[in-house]
């Protein structure tokens, strides 16, 4: 019986080794490309991340509660919005907290910073009408009209009212920037966080924190001036003289 004849084995020929080796080069850029991606990824992650661990690291060591933040002549209540004319929640939480730091004596003076850039929207004579309702004499309450945002609140206290301490009154996902904002700014100040039910508003509040936290370092790096700057007022210094502090 005849034995099966061997197949014989083929050598590649040039168009299939070329086409190999294409296949091989094509596959090593696609994972150069991958890795380079993940590099770029990682990168990113730490450059997102590092401007919210700079406010961290400047701010965590000066969070404080209404019972144990260090006594100042000022506290300093930033502006959250207004429905129908009247404090939101969250602003009306804030300014119940900076009623009981004067209710308790840890302020003198509050300076209430928020926007009045159209008439029909007044933020700092609303929070003035509810501070005076719990309690606040109005000779107290200091209004600037043009905090428009945090940095310009900050550096309107330093620059036009004489702030160089305060305590800062706002939602525990915003205090860290305030605080890292202030002291960038020139005033030392402790911040007091108010505590919030963990709603849709709160969490929106902390994710727009991440963003915000890069627009809070190129602010801290580059310092600039506010929106409206305008001459030196002298509301905090006579409300001080009037309830016996000074700055």
């Amino acid at each position: 019986m005849p034995l099966p004849k061997l197949s014989r084995l083929r050598t590649p020929g040039p168009r299939t080794s070329r086409l190999r080796a294409l296949r091989l080069r094509a596959f090593q850029l696609t994972r150069r490309r991958r890795r380079h991606l993940v590099q770029a990824v990682m990168l990113g992650c730490v450059l997102a991340l590092a401007p919210a661990t700079w406010m961290h690291a400047v701010a965590d060591s000066r969070i404080r509660t209404v019972a144990d933040v260090p006594a100042r002549d000022v506290a300093v209540v930033f502006g959250a919005g207004l429905w129908s004319g009247r404090p939101t929640p969250y602003l009306a939480h804030r300014l119940d907290t900076a009623a009981e730091l004067y209710r308790t004596g840890k302020v003198k003076v509050v300076l209430v910073t928020g926007d009045n850039s159209r008439e029909e929207y007044d933020e700092p004579n609303a929070m003035r009408t509810y501070l005076v309702a719990r309690g606040v004499p109005d000779d107290r309450i200091v209004s600037d009209y043009a905090g428009f945002d945090t940095w310009d609140s900050c550096v309107r206290a330093k620059k036009i009212f004489g702030v160089d301490r305060a305590v800062l009154v706002t939602q525990g996902f915003h205090v860290r920037r305030a605080v890292a904002l202030c002291g960038a700014a020139g005033v030392e100040s402790y911040g007091v966080g108010v505590a919030e039910p963990h709603d849709a508003t709160w969490y929106y509040g902390g994710i727009r924190e991440v963003f915000a936290s890069g627009k809070a370092a190129a602010e801290a790096v580059l310092r600039p001036d506010p929106m409206f700057l305008g001459p030196a007022e002298t509301g905090v210094a006579e409300a001080l003289a009037a309830g016996g502090g000074a700055r």
